[in-house]
């Protein structure tokens, strides 16, 4: 019996970002390479997400031993995290580990908005190494641009992308399923007033009024007359917030007790504040 061929040993990537919000890939690789393609596979998220989407690049020649694809702002990419990998000649598909990441044009992009949408994607490396891209694909964007820590509160500072900001914005802070914020009185949503000028908007969360647990922050750019939109930092180069961008929790004391508050963000770089009881 013959035996099984050993996995195809991974294939270096090194990739460019543009001020549109495209990427480029070089691929190192020699020999014969035949119709290769760049293959992007996005992690299925559940059991009902169970078919992973596909979207296949054409790798063309650039230079000896280098192969590029390009994935333009133009090319739509769900919002997740997709594997990348190189199927060459051989038509294994092989993966992907980074090279060297040039993202400086992303972190000074800003989109306009006309397009209704505001599309990121960020390559970076997974635990084990290999080369992933997350993609977010927000209608409309309300982005967290500044953070201030305030006595007993927060002040959030951001603009919005897509839509307008009414007369009657206001922010929404709504308890997490299970993170424990539904409070006594089982009210797990509270609204702030919003500051808002042209597509900029500013407002402070005041901790003392928060039950213990999680709460998600959300604009709602035209009030009660329209959809809340989550807030989160995404124009950027970084593809994990969480442990790069980490704030100070303040000790407030509550109708709940003492507790300890904070912003952070999530595994999708949603913005949340965490109420912490003193001594939990």
């Amino acid at each position: 019996m013959t035996p099984p061929a050993p996995p195809a040993a991974p294939l270096r990537a090194d990739c460019i970002g543009d001020s549109a919000g495209g990427l480029t890939f070089d691929v190192a690789a020699r020999g014969d390479t035949g119709a290769a393609l760049l293959v992007l596979r996005r992690r299925a998220t559940d059991a009902v997400d169970a078919v992973a989407d596909t979207v296949s690049l054409p790798l063309a020649p650039a230079a000896e031993g280098r192969l590029r694809a390009a994935l333009p702002s133009s090319v739509s990419l769900p919002e997740g995290r997709w594997d990348a990998y190189a199927r060459l000649s051989d038509g294994r598909p092989r993966r992907l580990v980074p090279g060297v990441t040039d993202l400086r044009s992303l972190a000074e992009r800003t989109p306009s908005g006309l397009l209704g949408h505001v599309a990121v994607r960020i390559p970076y490396a997974t635990r084990q190494g290999n080369l992933t891209v997350r993609s977010w694909l927000r209608a409309p964007h309300a982005e967290a641009v500044d953070l201030r820590l305030t006595g007993g509160g927060l002040t959030v500072r951001g603009r919005v992308y897509g839509t307008q900001l009414a007369p009657g914005a206001d922010a929404e802070l709504r308890a997490r399923p299970g993170g424990g914020a539904g409070g006594e009185d089982g009210a797990g949503v509270r609204r702030v007033d919003v500051a808002a000028e042209r597509t900029e908007f500013a407002f402070t969360v005041p901790y003392d009024g928060l039950a213990p647990g999680l709460w998600d922050l959300w604009l709602r750019p035209a009030g009660d007359a329209g959809p809340a939109v989550r807030l989160a930092r995404l124009l950027d180069d970084v593809a994990e917030k969480n442990p790069v961008l980490t704030f100070p929790r303040a000790r407030v004391r509550t109708a709940h007790g003492t507790v300890e508050a904070g912003p952070y963000y999530t595994r999708d770089n949603d913005l949340s504040l965490a109420v912490v009881p003193l001594g939990a």
